[in-house]
Protein backbone atom coordinates (compact mmCIF):
# COMPACT_ATOMS: atom_id res chain seq x y z
CA UNK A 1 0.00 0.00 0.00
CA UNK A 2 2.95 2.22 0.91
CA UNK A 3 4.54 2.14 -2.74
CA UNK A 4 0.96 2.82 -4.45
CA UNK A 5 0.40 5.61 -2.43
CA UNK A 6 4.05 6.76 -3.34
CA UNK A 7 3.01 6.18 -6.98
CA UNK A 8 0.10 8.05 -6.77
CA UNK A 9 2.06 11.38 -5.32
CA UNK A 10 4.81 11.11 -7.76
CA UNK A 11 4.61 13.67 -10.72
CA UNK A 12 7.71 13.40 -12.33
CA UNK A 13 6.02 13.04 -15.93
CA UNK A 14 3.10 14.94 -15.74
CA UNK A 15 5.66 18.41 -17.20
CA UNK A 16 6.40 15.74 -20.23
CA UNK A 17 2.63 14.62 -20.57
CA UNK A 18 1.96 18.25 -20.58
CA UNK A 19 4.35 19.34 -23.22
CA UNK A 20 3.15 16.30 -25.07
CA UNK A 21 -0.43 17.76 -25.30
CA UNK A 22 1.02 20.78 -26.42
CA UNK A 23 2.86 19.72 -29.63
CA UNK A 24 -0.37 17.70 -30.27
CA UNK A 25 -2.85 20.62 -30.27
CA UNK A 26 -0.19 22.35 -31.96
CA UNK A 27 0.19 20.19 -34.87
CA UNK A 28 -3.72 19.68 -34.90
CA UNK A 29 -4.05 23.81 -35.63
CA UNK A 30 -1.28 23.27 -38.26
CA UNK A 31 -3.02 20.48 -40.33
CA UNK A 32 -6.48 22.79 -40.07
CA UNK A 33 -5.09 26.16 -41.06
CA UNK A 34 -3.26 24.42 -43.78
CA UNK A 35 -6.09 22.52 -45.32
CA UNK A 36 -8.07 25.80 -45.10
CA UNK A 37 -5.50 27.81 -47.18
CA UNK A 38 -4.94 25.18 -49.35
CA UNK A 39 -7.76 25.82 -52.20
CA UNK A 40 -6.73 29.13 -52.21
CA UNK A 41 -2.73 28.64 -52.80
CA UNK A 42 -3.59 26.31 -55.35
CA UNK A 43 -5.34 29.06 -57.05
CA UNK A 44 -2.97 31.37 -57.09
CA UNK A 45 -0.45 29.17 -58.35
CA UNK A 46 -2.68 28.17 -61.16
CA UNK A 47 -3.33 32.11 -61.82
CA UNK A 48 0.25 32.69 -62.17
CA UNK A 49 1.09 29.80 -64.04
CA UNK A 50 -1.54 30.62 -66.28
CA UNK A 51 0.01 34.24 -66.93
CA UNK A 52 3.24 32.74 -67.34
CA UNK A 53 2.11 30.33 -70.14
CA UNK A 54 -0.22 33.17 -71.88
CA UNK A 55 2.75 36.01 -71.65
CA UNK A 56 5.15 32.93 -73.71
CA UNK A 57 2.84 32.35 -75.92
CA UNK A 58 0.94 29.37 -74.97
CA UNK A 59 -2.29 28.05 -74.00
CA UNK A 60 -2.30 26.77 -70.21
CA UNK A 61 -4.63 23.44 -69.06
CA UNK A 62 -4.63 22.12 -65.55
CA UNK A 63 -2.79 18.27 -65.88
CA UNK A 64 -2.81 16.34 -62.73
CA UNK A 65 0.76 15.73 -63.01
CA UNK A 66 1.75 19.07 -64.55
CA UNK A 67 3.50 18.29 -67.42
CA UNK A 68 2.12 19.53 -70.60
CA UNK A 69 -0.09 22.10 -69.09
CA UNK A 70 1.40 24.90 -70.94
CA UNK A 71 0.69 23.84 -75.39
CA UNK A 72 2.40 26.47 -77.86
Amino acid sequence: MFEFAKFVKDDTGATAIEYGLIAALVAVAGVVAFTATGDSVLTSFTNITDDFCTAVGGTFTMTNTGEDSCVF
